[in-house]
């Protein structure tokens, strides 16, 4: 008997398993409240195309150990599979738990990662469709914050597709994103200024803020960028799902770093964006608190944080040495992500 209670893990596909995604996606299928109803040529033949699904997004799948859980599509709009999706959208479609393997918030976490693709792309929202029959799917999509879109539903034979969205972007001048590759100098040279003109950086210090592709590579770097010009107007760094970018965070938290405005971009209220988008990550992901660090010198951002309902978390704080001996107080922040 299969133990639904074991971890899992949620990643895109691998080659080895793309035979595997659309058998598991027909088991599921005929096991829901559409089972009863014959599957089209078309869709037979979309289910079968897992690479053109990755191609036009990502596939993500549930695994545990070598065993395929459940899958989901994110497409991009204006990509061959995408339906539902409106430019500057995303769209999921196809998410799928195999029958032995429901009941053990598969289907959610396969949703909390789809959603998390979409921000990472700088989307506007994503967005999705489901039969009307699908009562628990509807009760999922409700329950994580998707907005029903009646006037995007489509009927299908006896079948109507009800649409939902969750929006993801915070203001229309400016768009949150993962950092592109291309970005890494700019986005260095724009965090390591905003930190020196404040107070005086060791060496050490600044290279590890400017550290900007290392950070890349295990964690995630998200840039504030502008909608209309392109240019990049702050910066702050999370980790991957599962993961801590600093020693403070314990089970149950999300960390974050490095959080920097760049000079021209002061007073548009972009760091109160970024630590809400920290916030709303920790949302996604089903995390109750956001902790933090800073330096007493960072007298302003120890403000931003009071000001955004951040409290002191006394009794992680520590002292820190620098190589010179001399010391300082290494303050710590706690906030419910909820709240």
């Amino acid at each position: 008997m299969q133990n639904v209670d074991a971890p899992f893990t949620i990643r895109s596909i691998r080659d080895e398993e793309a035979a595997a995604e659309p058998a598991l996606i027909e088991r599921a299928f005929a096991a829901g409240p559409y089972g009863h109803l014959p599957a089209s040529a078309e869709r037979r033949a979309f289910e079968r195309d897992v690479h053109g699904r990755a191609a036009s997004g990502t596939v993500l799948v549930a695994v545990r150990g070598d065993e395929l859980l459940g899958t989901a599509s994110v497409l991009r709009a204006g990509t061959p599979y995408a339906r539902v999706a409106a430019l500057g959208e995303a769209e999921v479609r196809l998410v799928a738990v195999a029958p032995e393997a429901q009941g053990a918030g598969i289907g959610e976490a396969l949703m909390r990662a789809s959603v998390e693709v979409a921000l990472g792309w700088g989307a506007d929202a994503l967005v999705l469709d489901t039969g009307d029959r699908n009562l628990r799917a509807q009760g999922l999509y409700a329950r994580l914050g998707f907005e029903r879109l009646p006037e995007r539903d489509e009927r299908f034979g006896e079948v109507v597709a009800c649409a939902y969205r969750f929006a993801l972007q915070q203001r229309d001048d400016v768009r949150l994103r993962l950092m592109r590759s291309e970005e890494t100098d700019l986005v260095a040279a724009l965090v390591e200024g905003a930190y020196a003109s404040d107070f005086e950086l060791s060496e050490a210090y600044r290279a590890d803020i400017a550290a900007v592709a290392e950070r890349a590579r295990d964690h995630q770097v998200w840039v504030a960028m502008d909608a209309s010009s392109g240019a990049l107007l702050g910066t702050a760094s999370t980790p991957v799902a599962g993961a801590a970018i600093s020693p403070l965070a314990r089970a149950g938290e999300l960390d974050f770093r490095f959080l920097g405005v760049a000079a021209g971009a002061r007073r548009r209220g972009i760091g109160e964006l970024l630590v809400g988008h920290v916030l709303r990550l920790a949302r996604i992901r089903g995390i109750d608190r956001v902790v933090l660090n800073t330096g007493p010198d960072m007298v302003a951002a120890q403000r931003l944080y009071e000001r955004l309902g951040f409290e002191r978390l006394h009794e992680r704080e520590f002292t820190f040495v620098r190589p010179d001996g001399s010391s300082f107080l290494m303050l710590a922040y706690e906030r419910d992500a909820a709240a």
